[in-house]
């Protein structure tokens, strides 16, 4: 069975993940407000498919609590087990049943019990799809005819009209889909939806207010300098975010005259996150050595003026998908492969690691350097400045 998050994450911040998740907010807007790391907010939600689950609550029908504890303090006084029942308007019989259920009647604990029939109560009803095999095989042919769960049960209902047994409801489909532990519909499935997705968004997840798919005011890598392209001086940059598993990252910045590398922890993708991480460890540079920035159009760096003025480094956009406007930096992000597999959780490192990491390639002969080292050129760039 999933887990549900990381220890640390308590009942009552769940709750609040999940009513943040439904009203539409991200992974790292989420973690901030839980005072947690995107990765452990991403560990809760895939348990469930990204589908809020449902409150529980208890039936008026069963024992409560405070029922459980007369019981509990009855058996202790040595009263009978019809005295206790009519004390709490049940019958001798569930009284029975429950002491018989919970270590009997020397061993009965109010506590104990109450949080093992919260515990029994849990057990899932089966969907629709785990009680029909056949509904099941027809619902699963069409996922892979790359029919969609609303196509599917619009179709059903047309296919069926007479036939209750052969209907399902395209969020049936889709609960199935994203929540595995239901059993019914195989997790390769999830591939031919047209999202891809392997969590569902919530309805109110919106780009409304927010600066997403364009760059506000952002300066064309085309603007940028001559003296940038022709890596005539130091202090101009290429940035970028390399990805980990659990919603990880790390900012890798490398100048591109020496090829030295810096690489930044930050705490979610957001740009806020981005930018203020960014920021700190720009600013611990010696100002000749802070010109220019250039990146990818990711969001990330939405917040670019925000960066510019902590930093007073200006920002140049690449033109959309052309990951060569910025070669030096994919390149450097490859040999980083070497000491962050593909799969990694980056959160893990600290800023400390980072920087052993960052000094080991920093020392590494570089043939595009005539086999000298990053760190040496980037010194001996700075001492020609001087």
């Amino acid at each position: 069975m999933a887990r549900m998050g990381r220890p640390g994450l308590s009942a009552s911040q769940k709750a609040e993940l999940w009513q943040r998740w439904k009203s539409g907010q991200s992974l790292s807007e989420i973690g901030r407000a839980l005072g947690k790391h995107p990765g452990s907010v991403h560990g809760v939600l895939s348990s469930n498919g990204g589908i809020t689950p449902a409150i529980r609550r208890r039936s008026n029908l069963v024992l409560s609590f405070a029922e459980r504890e007369e019981i509990s303090r009855g058996l202790a006084a040595g009263v009978s087990i019809r005295q206790i029942a009519g004390g709490i308007g049940r019958s001798p019989s569930t009284v029975s049943r429950e002491i018989g259920r919970n270590n009997g009647q020397s061993k009965y604990r109010a506590v104990e019990a109450d949080a093992d029939a919260w515990n029994r109560a849990r057990r899932p009803r089966p969907c629709r799809l785990a009680k029909s095999p056949e509904l099941q095989m027809v619902v699963a042919s069409k996922l892979r005819l790359e029919w969609s769960p609303e196509q599917i049960a619009g179709w059903l209902k047309h296919e069926f009209p007479d036939d209750e047994n052969m209907r399902v409801s395209h969020e049936t489909i889709y609960r199935s889909l994203f929540i595995q532990a239901r059993g019914v519909l195989k997790k390769e499935l999830v591939g031919h939806l047209r999202s891809r997705r392997m969590m569902r968004r919530s309805k109110n997840a919106s780009t409304d207010g927010q600066p997403r798919g364009q760059i506000v005011d952002g300066v064309s890598i085309h603007q940028r300098p001559a003296d940038v392209e022709h890596r005539a001086i130091p202090g101009h940059w290429e940035g970028d975010l390399i990805t980990g598993s659990k919603n990880s990252h790390i900012a890798t910045l490398v100048e591109r005259r020496s090829r030295f590398t810096m690489l930044v922890k930050v705490s979610g993708k957001d740009t806020v996150s981005v930018v203020t991480a960014l920021s700190k460890q720009v600013r611990k540079l010696p100002t000749e050595l802070r010109k220019s920035l250039t990146w990818d159009r990711g969001m990330e760096l939405a917040h670019h003026k925000k960066f510019t003025v902590a930093t007073n480094v200006q920002v140049y956009f690449c033109d959309p998908q052309s990951p060569w406007q910025r070669g030096t930096n994919e390149n450097t992000n490859r040999l980083l492969r070497q000491y962050f597999p593909k799969g990694t959780d980056l959160s893990g490192y600290t800023q400390a690691d980072l920087n052993r990491i960052a000094l080991r390639l920093n020392q590494r002969p570089r043939k595009t350097l005539g086999f000298c080292t990053p760190a040496d050129r980037l010194e001996a760039g700075v001492a020609t400045m001087g």
